[in-house]
């Protein structure tokens, strides 16, 4: 389906921060907006506010005199519902109450003409219950918007079970031209990216909750081992606690009690302390003059072992450790090749060798449980990593079997290759791998379960939250065994069925493919 003509008359239900932002992209692409919101010296606002950021851009040279001036003058504000007659699109984003849209809606029914897409913005309504009461519920579409409307590039463009093929097509084809990037998904709890990002942040609060560190120095792992932009915890604060407790409880709610989206009781402290994050000046951090910035933990300096030894598991990938491998040539050791360990059993062929230290790429095990599986007391864990030849840490778990001079080793092996090194209490998983094991198992079941297919899942998770990489193309990356042997691990580490592996995962494994 085509795209809504330029010039065609985009209704804005709604003036704050979100449907001031689909009005300033939309006249911006072109189209002639009328916003409307039931506080008039709001919208007049709001039209002044789009202004002056059409200003900011022409200063910034992103965008030309003329098309500002253009722009600004296809914004209209309207001061009742019937003067939005002749749209061609109605684009809600008031409060998120069904009852609320509901009534809105049905009142739009009886001003628009038949032609009118009517499309809600709702980050965590059912589509399918906001449309049923219409006459008309298959020309509603939710049409999903990530703050800020301008920067953020993706738009969920969501089915309910009575949507009009024609009409998603429709709305996707014109989020296109807004300049978007618009993803399918079918109306289910959290649609794309509120479902799959819950791992992002339960992950967090649970190896916090573990004592694997603290909150600064997780958040310095994920950033600088994961390459996420933030770690779960300064995001959690960003988004506010009570915000983001919300929404996790909604999903966990929506799916029955699901125990993979189980709410986090610290979180739920945090909540009740009051220590919503930013806007309270307390969340996991202190905000607000003066505040200190919490550092992360980071190992002493040891001296350089002098010789270093390899063994490919047969498990991973070889672009996973590689770059590993060749960065530490860089750094001036000969990296001689050996046979796994006598006692190992399959697969379990430890990375590196160092000064008796066997160092494996974490499975899902703690390192306790592996040293003791392979008779090696001396096991070191080394976690996930986006890319190991440019990641700026690493984080290393250590068995509590582990002397310490094989450790310390093998810190000193990493600190010499150029990474800071940061020690995680030795937790099944590690930091980095489980958070991304559990996105991709979300990915997969998200896929499965017909919400989205998965180059959408990836598109949404890169474009709506700024992953560094999509779940599924991860899995990818790291192997899809690799992926699974995680989670399995993990299931049977802590007998929860959280960890429970997709079944499109297995299937993957099976035939041998990957996403």
């Amino acid at each position: 389906m085509a795209a809504l003509e330029q010039g065609s008359i985009v209704a804005v239900i709604g003036s704050g921060a979100m449907g001031a932002g689909i009005a300033q992209v939309a006249a911006a692409a072109g189209y002639t907006v009328k916003l409307f919101d039931t506080r008039p010296e709001a919208v007049d606002k709001a039209i002044a506010d789009i202004g002056k950021v059409y200003t900011t851009l022409v200063e910034k040279g992103r965008m030309s005199g003329e098309a500002a001036i253009a722009a600004r003058a296809r914004l209209h504000s309207v001061a009742t519902l019937k003067e939005v007659d002749d749209a061609a699109l109605v684009v809600e984003a008031i409060v998120e109450n069904l009852d609320v849209k509901r009534m809105l809606f049905s009142d739009l029914e009886n001003v628009v003409g038949d032609d009118c897409i009517l499309a809600t913005n709702t980050s965590s309504i059912s589509v399918t219950a906001i449309a049923a009461p219409l006459r008309r519920p298959q020309r509603l579409v939710g049409m999903h918007f990530f703050n800020p409307v301008p920067l953020m590039a993706l738009v969920e463009v969501i089915s309910g079970l009575a949507t009009d093929r024609d009409v998603a097509e429709t709305v996707y084809a014109t989020a296109t031209a807004w300049g978007k990037s618009p993803v399918h998904a079918k109306s289910t709890p959290g649609f794309i990216v509120n479902r799959v990002a819950r791992p992002f942040y339960a992950e967090g609060l649970r190896l916090l909750q573990e004592q694997a560190a603290d909150a600064p120095t997780l958040d310095a792992v994920m950033r600088d081992c994961g390459g996420f932009r933030m770690g779960p915890f300064e995001l959690m604060d960003l988004i506010g606690h009570d915000v983001n407790f919300s929404v996790t409880q909604s999903v966990f709610n929506a799916y029955f009690g699901d125990p993979r989206f189980t709410p986090s009781v610290l979180q739920q402290e945090m909540v009740n302390a009051g220590f919503l994050g930013r806007k309270s000046g307390r969340g996991f951090y202190q905000y607000g003059e003066g505040a200190a910035k919490a550092a992360a933990s980071q190992e002493a300096a040891h001296a350089r072992p002098e010789v270093v030894s390899i063994s490919i598991d047969a498990d991973v990938p070889d672009t996973v450790t590689h770059p590993l491998e060749q960065r530490l040539a860089g750094a001036g050791f000969t990296v001689g090749h050996r046979k796994p360990l006598p006692n190992a059993g399959e697969n379990e062929a430890p990375a590196f060798h160092c000064n008796g230290a066997a160092i494996f790429l974490t499975d899902g095990r703690s390192a306790t449980e592996r040293a003791s599986a392979n008779r090696h007391p001396d096991t070191v864990l080394f976690d996930l990593a986006l890319d190991y030849g440019k990641a700026t840490r690493i984080a290393l778990a250590r068995a509590d079997q582990c002397s310490d001079a094989a450790y310390n080793a093998a810190v000193g092996l990493f600190q010499a290759a150029g990474f800071v090194v940061t020690r995680l209490d030795d937790v099944p998983g590690m930091a980095v791998m489980r958070t991304v094991a559990m996105l991709a198992n979300e990915a997969a079941d998200a896929v499965n379960q017909g919400v989205c297919t998965a180059p959408a899942v990836d598109i949404a998770m890169q474009k709506g939250v700024n992953y560094p990489r999509g779940p599924l193309a991860w899995a990818n990356a790291v192997g899809v065994a690799h992926i699974v042997t995680v989670l399995a691990n993990l299931a049977a580490a802590y007998g929860e069925d959280r960890y429970r592996v997709s079944p499109l995962l297995r299937r993957k494994l099976a035939n041998g493919s990957g996403f």
